[in-house]
């Protein structure tokens, strides 16, 4: 990542305690790479990460803030924000628990509130359990639903970021035959608007959209599939006389391979899969979740809690180190764009 003038305020979600988050927080914060990039803290317990730096044999020295202007920003030490008093000795590692839900969402929150009031740029997510939110009365399936709930934005755009591919997804989690049912031409004309309209904001001044395909071929002039000419030749031709660069439907068996060279700004995957499969095949661990659409921009690592190995000092932390240099580069693009 190149160097950047601005360096952004970013906070980084602990996740579900009895998972592998805290471990991979560890890392990253102790990851000097983190400090050159952006001014991280962390939004999450210090018992908590103090047990985690314990499994994995590293000494941490901490600073308790209320607010991220009295962080120091130094590294060797972590400056984190506490929501909370818990029973944290409760907490078992790799169980699902309705305390580490409540925590985990706490702290999403604590996110939520300090991106609204304008005191972080970027949050960087570790991975959260479907189970244990839901035992708090969560009814949103991930962090991408609950971060455009809470801040009441009209869409919240998922894009991968891998090497040089940006993916973003007309559908996330749905069966295969409702997402293929849902790439209507007014639903992908929407996304690649929005995808125009983002990457605008981080200094792509004439995005390069390309649309992937829905059948095998592009349907072959409708030998086995019409989607491409009743619905995507129709959103990407309406797109083009809006004056967006958009091209395609192109044959999603080859438009990745071409993408990841950097021919296109962007892909617009047609659902989950599609753009998954390629995004972790290329590289799994710096295979990275960021949101577009909210007052903040935020990033994920792509993966989940990782119960089976939790408490074990063996989890990786690249993909939450590239999760946050990533969200930091885009808050910065974003910051720049805003600035000329």
């Amino acid at each position: 990542m190149s160097e950047m003038r601005f360096k952004p305020v970013t906070a980084i979600t602990m996740g579900d305690p009895a998972g592998i988050g805290p471990e991979i927080v560890v890392g990253t914060m102790l990851a000097q790479e983190i400090h050159e990039c952006c001014r991280p803290f962390v939004i999450g317990s210090i018992a908590i990460m103090e047990r985690a730096a314990k499994v994995l044999g590293k000494e941490l020295k901490y600073n308790k803030i209320q607010d991220p202007a009295e962080a120091k920003y130094e590294f060797g030490t972590v400056d984190v924000l506490e929501t909370g008093e818990y029973d944290t000795d409760s907490i078992q590692w790799g169980q699902v628990q309705e305390l580490a839900g409540r925590m985990a969402i706490d702290w999403i929150m604590k996110s939520i509130e300090l991106g609204m009031a304008g005191k972080v740029d970027a949050v960087s997510t570790a991975p959260i359990h479907k189970g244990a939110i839901k035992l708090v009365g969560i009814k949103e399936p991930g962090h991408t639903e609950i971060y455009q709930h809470q801040t009441n934005s009209p869409y919240a755009l998922t894009m991968f970021s891998c090497h040089k591919l940006r993916v973003f997804f007309v559908s996330r989690h749905m069966s295969l035959v409702d997402a293929c049912r849902y790439a209507t031409k007014d639903v992908v004309l929407e996304n690649v608007i929005n995808i125009d309209k983002e990457l605008r904001k981080v200094g792509i001044e004439n995005p390069y959209i390309a649309v992937a395909g829905l059948n095998p071929h592009n349907g072959d002039n409708g030998l086995f599939g019409t989607e491409e000419i009743t619905e995507l030749e129709p959103a990407v031709k309406a797109a083009q006389e809006m004056g967006i660069n958009a091209v395609g439907p192109c044959p999603a068996d080859s438009v990745f391979h071409i993408g990841k060279s950097g021919k296109y700004d962007a892909i617009l995957s047609l659902y989950h899969d599609q753009g998954h499969i390629a995004c972790k095949t290329l590289d799994f661990e710096k295979s990275v979740t960021l949101t577009f659409g909210l007052p903040f921009i935020r990033s994920s690592v792509d993966h989940g809690t990782a119960f089976d190995i939790a408490g074990k000092g063996i989890a990786g932390c690249v993909s939450l180190i590239e999760s946050t240099k990533v969200v930091a580069e885009y808050a910065a693009k974003q910051h720049e764009s805003k600035v000329e």
